[in-house]
């Protein structure tokens, strides 16, 4: 089983996606969140500080990240778990640091996320409790 976290970083109900590149071997041109393996030793919280840091090169505040659910597909071997986290505060701006990865990122409108084409038909559920009052920031930096 293949453990991934991904994280949705929010900001005036607009949530940060990456393009998957359509030389991609697994889910090409989708749309998810930034993301990616939990490697043997890491905790999720780990992980997903080291995968947001790799591909959008953003410092997030580990305690400042809630769990909002789980997605699964497929099966034995090839079965995969994603724990799928709300980044509340990070610290930089959204670039993309790995595009031998992704060829886009964007951050598109939480009601919009049906009409796109994305890994995991179940995000948009999950995202729905993120869509009102905000509960995130962007830590600025300081000088």
């Amino acid at each position: 089983m293949h453990i991934i976290v991904c994280g949705a970083l929010v900001v005036n109900d607009a949530v940060l996606l990456v393009h998957r590149s359509p030389a991609r071997l697994a889910y090409p041109d989708l749309w998810d969140l930034p993301g990616g393996h939990v490697e043997a030793g890491e905790s999720e919280r780990q992980a997903l500080a080291r995968e947001l840091r790799e591909e959008v090169g953003v410092e997030i505040v580990a305690e400042s990240c809630s769990r909002l659910g789980d997605l699964r597909s497929g099966s034995g071997e090839d079965a995969v778990h994603v724990g799928v986290w709300h980044v509340g505060a990070w610290f930089g701006s959204p670039t993309n640091r790995a595009p031998d990865e992704h060829d886009d990122l964007a951050w598109v409108g939480l009601s919009e996320l049906g009409g796109l084409p994305l890994v995991h038909g179940g995000l948009p559920a999950l995202l729905r409790a993120l869509d009102g009052p905000p509960a995130s920031r962007l830590v600025e930096e300081v000088a």
